[in-house]
């Protein structure tokens, strides 16, 4: 029986503003795309500060850090999903959030409603380890007292849905919310 249900923040929740950097400016290039994804590793793990990071990637783009921090602050919630999660979701499970992020924006992003809908939230730099790491996917489960089994993970990374269904959750792979949430519906009501 499902209990809990647990929401990705970037690409699911919001836009990325990062993965359209990273496919605008390195894609191209296997070199940079690696190095920008060691120091997004970094800075969601909390081993390397957030401004060290801008700058960085500044660097990386020719773009000024008032840009950068522009086009990653860009990013706009999923007013569908959030009112789905709203108005089917939450009076009948629990919601959480589990994000690689390397600070907590959840108030600069969302709507004050928007962010009393999640029982917890867990943030990979506060954890020291990010997806798909089996330490934070225990930490979401744990805080929202529930089993692996009995949760449903929503990722628009393949690579964490997979690692997520290897230690027992059900998983989806978001592509669009539609899509999402007919899949949600068929694992909630199996």
């Amino acid at each position: 029986m499902i209990k809990a249900v647990i929401f990705d923040c970037f690409g699911v929740l919001t836009t990325d503003g990062w993965k359209r950097i990273r496919e605008e400016f390195f894609a191209h290039d296997p070199s940079k795309m690696q190095h920008a994804n060691e120091i997004d590793k970094a800075v969601n793990a909390g081993f390397m500060d957030y401004d060290d990071f801008i700058d960085e990637i500044s660097y990386m783009t020719k773009l000024s850090s008032t840009d950068i921090r522009a086009r990653m602050n860009g990013s706009e919630p999923n007013d569908m999903l959030f009112e789905y999660i709203r108005d089917k979701l939450k009076p009948h499970y629990k919601i959480g959030m589990l994000s690689n992020a390397a600070d907590n924006w959840l108030g600069e992003m969302f709507e004050p409603w928007q962010v009393a809908l999640f029982d917890e939230v867990v943030l990979s730099y506060k954890v020291g380890v990010a997806k798909p790491h089996t330490l934070i996917y225990e930490t979401v489960v744990n805080q929202l007292d529930v089993t692996m089994e009995e949760s449903i993970f929503i990722d628009d990374s393949e690579r964490y849905v997979i690692a997520a269904r290897d230690l027992g959750m059900n998983a989806i792979n978001h592509i669009d919310t539609p899509d999402t949430i007919t899949q949600l519906e068929k694992l909630l009501h199996a």
